[in-house]
């Protein structure tokens, strides 16, 4: 086991994740690619006119988000890991999957926000959906008990 893809979301999961990876990382000896999948901008930032406090606060929103992820992978390389970052947006499952394929990671490691049953039914979870249509195997960090 070579590659580790990590995702992370900045929940309080992450920084399990982050651990979690990172000493999987050491014992194995393997590089780690963290990914965090921003949310799909709203329709109408892109290319066409939309109000621009709007679009202040969406690019703001992702500067944060990259600032983040570019911490997280700071810390890891101070603590020796050989680690890259990739931000994207989109469906968070599929993205995910898109990064650990093209990555051609060996492990994929994501946190579970831990939502009950209820929520996991009517939401959906990103855990659940890269666990089922994952090729390559994946780990579960489970949320924080409070």
């Amino acid at each position: 086991m070579k590659r580790i893809l990590a995702a992370v979301d900045f929940s309080p999961v992450t920084g399990d994740v982050v651990r979690v990876t990172g000493d999987l990382a050491h014992a194995l000896h393997a590089e780690v690619r963290l990914v965090h999948v921003a949310a799909p901008e709203p329709d109408f930032v892109g290319y066409a006119a939309g109000p621009l406090t709007v679009r202040e606060q969406v690019a703001q929103g992702y500067r944060e988000e990259h600032r983040q992820l570019h911490a997280i992978e700071t810390a890891m390389r101070e603590e020796g890991s050989k680690v890259t970052s990739l931000m994207v947006q989109g469906d968070a499952v599929l993205k995910i999957l898109k990064a650990a394929a093209d990555y051609g990671a060996d492990l994929v490691i994501l946190g579970s926000h831990g939502h009950g049953a209820l929520h996991h039914l009517l939401a959906g979870s990103v855990a659940a959906g890269v666990l089922k249509a994952s090729p390559r195997p994946v780990l579960i960090v489970p949320a924080p008990r409070d």
